[in-house]
């Protein structure tokens, strides 16, 4: 009988395999990954430099790109930007990440709080539990943007006017693209606290403050310009309009509210329109006006009077408040100007 063959030693390849490609997966996802990095900064750096040459101020202290494997996020500190108009927003410390697989859709955060310059009334230091915001959609008008504050207290610095409120329980801003042409904006403020001071704190006392403002813009697409004011006379100028859905501010027991309206934005910058507005405890919260300086006392009884002659038996009114030529008009009487957009 002829000798068996010996046996074949068995072939290890098959056992390597799986490693050796996942060795390669991982060595092309870092390339991949190092590769977005490098992009991001590059990009940002473009950005920065775009707005600088549209009269901007731009800067960090330190930027740090990180995430790896599967996130990008990027850490500034001392980080600044300043428009051309005055508003300022420095953060000691923001936090940005986005996902490798969605880089369009960006989260941040300031959890050290920010500081706000008005170009008249000075700094205001914001402090808060949480401070974040989203943005998307950024090829789109207008982009999908998110901002939300819970738990913050207001600050004005050194030499800095009064800031409306000290305190608020939550803040929010929304805007969204829409179909047509258009754009929503949402706006709240929840509990807020007045300042110890002015014309809310009267109004208010220790009662809480809240403001709500939700509307559709039309003719998005000409919202164009290097500067805000710029940006707003080409949106006016391209039939741009602002449909009221809901606006109101709840001061203690005094509240103005609307429910529809239609406004625009005049060559001098201001409000142009009008709204339906609901008022309760009108002649109360005329009267703190007028003792504010807000209002003229003669203004504030005229106006006191027709608030009183609307009124229903729940003490509320109804009038329309219309801004045209600079003036803002509650029913017949001016009771000042129109508010400036730019």
């Amino acid at each position: 009988m002829p000798d068996p063959e010996p046996a074949r030693k068995p072939r290890r390849f098959w056992l390597y395999a799986p490693f050796i490609v996942l060795l390669i997966a991982m060595a092309g996802w870092t390339a991949l990954w190092l590769q977005v990095r490098g992009q991001a900064a590059t990009r940002m750096d473009a950005a920065a430099d775009q707005l600088r040459k549209a009269g901007y101020e731009v800067s960090w202290k330190d930027r740090t790109l990180g995430g790896y494997p599967f996130r990008l996020d990027v850490v500034l500190t001392d980080a600044r930007i300043r428009e051309p108009g005055g508003w300022a927003i420095a953060i000691p410390r923001l936090e940005g990440e986005a996902f490798l697989y969605s880089l369009g859709h960006w989260i941040s955060a300031a959890p050290e709080g920010l500081t706000l310059t008005r170009p008249i009334g000075g700094p205001v230091e914001v402090r808060g539990e949480l401070l974040r915001a989203s943005l998307s959609d950024v090829g789109k008008h207008p982009p999908a943007f998110s901002f939300e504050g819970r738990k913050l207290t207001f600050a004005p610095g050194a030499g800095a006017q009064p800031f409306g409120l000290s305190a608020a329980d939550k803040v929010e801003l929304h805007l969204r693209p829409g179909p047509d042409d258009q754009g929503a904006i949402l706006f709240k403020v929840e509990n807020g606290k007045a300042q110890l001071s002015g014309l809310f704190a009267q109004l208010a006392g220790d009662k809480p403050i809240s403001i709500v403002w939700d509307s559709i813009l039309t003719k998005m697409s000409g919202f164009k310009g290097q500067t805000w004011p710029a940006a707003v006379r080409a949106w006016s100028t391209s039939g741009g309009l602002i449909q009221v859905k809901q606006a109101g501010v709840t001061a203690g027991d005094a509240l103005i509210g609307a429910q529809s309206g239609q406004l625009g934005v005049g060559y001098d910058g201001r409000l142009v329109g009008s709204m339906d507005v609901t008022l309760r405890q009108a002649p109360r919260a005329l009267a703190a006006m007028a003792a504010s300086g807000t209002l003229p006392p003669e203004t504030a009884l005229a106006a006191a009077a027709v608030a009183v002659a609307r009124e229903d038996s729940a003490s509320v009114a109804r009038a329309t408040l219309t801004f045209e030529a600079g003036r803002m008009t509650l029913g017949p009487v001016a009771v000042g100007a129109s508010p400036r957009v730019y």
